[in-house]
């Protein structure tokens, strides 16, 4: 009976002991910070207006930079025009005097030779010969070729195209020259008298000029010397 009392309080004195840890126990919550970090740094006024100072000295390095180059650009261009044309005169000014040294040359149709040589075999092989430029053999082929030119605006080197009553084209020459006052001089193989230099202001030759072509542009003669120099 005293060991079932005994027991009975022992069991008591522990329930009230857990009861007060569990009384006495608290749950500590986690602390939030709902501040946000600031940083009290502060850039002053001089420090600014240098930064805007070296913002605006880098672009316009780069502005000068852009104009420099563009310069340099536009200076290469000129200098390559002026190229073209000084090749361009020279290929001309190559085209009759080759022309000129078959002046009194007979004519002979179907010619090819200074022995005897008809219109458009010569300007075949004057173009040949001064410009390395290969042209049809006859008149009315050669027509087809180059870049048609007003008769107001032909120039030295371009060729002149004539036919009999409006027909098909039959013969050609070469314009040798152009007046102050707007006559046209062409060198020619005429039937006649052979390879002579004869006016569209003449009687005959006049009324049978029918258009204008011209062969030898700048475009052609800066192709021909790119293609040299890529060979060399």
């Amino acid at each position: 009976m005293k060991k079932s009392i005994l027991f009975y309080l022992t069991v008591l004195t522990s329930i009230i002991t857990l009861q007060s840890c569990v009384t006495n126990y608290v749950v500590a919550e986690p602390a939030l910070y709902t501040k946000e970090y600031k940083s009290n740094a502060k850039v002053s006024p001089v420090e600014v207006k240098r930064l805007e100072q070296n913002k605006q000295i880098l672009i316009n390095s780069f502005t000068s930079e852009k104009t420099a180059k563009m310069a340099i650009v536009n200076n290469l261009e000129k200098k390559a025009e002026v190229i073209r044309a000084i090749k361009l005169s020279k290929t001309i000014d190559g085209i009759l005097e080759e022309a000129a040294t078959y002046l009194g040359t007979p004519y002979r149709y179907g010619g090819m030779t200074r022995k005897g040589i008809d219109c458009s075999a010569f300007v075949l092989s004057v173009f040949g010969s001064a410009a390395g430029i290969n042209l049809p053999r006859v008149a009315a082929s050669q027509a087809q070729e180059g870049e048609r030119v007003e008769k107001s605006n032909l120039q030295k080197g371009d060729l002149v195209f004539f036919s009999q009553g409006g027909g098909r084209i039959s013969h050609v020459g070469i314009v040798e020259n152009v007046t102050e006052e707007g006559e046209i001089k062409f060198i020619h193989a005429a039937t006649s008298r052979g390879v002579m230099t004869s006016s569209l202001n003449d009687k005959y030759w006049g009324p049978k000029y029918r258009f204008a072509k011209r062969i030898v542009t700048p475009d052609l003669v800066a192709g021909e010397a790119n293609f040299a120099e890529r060979m060399n």
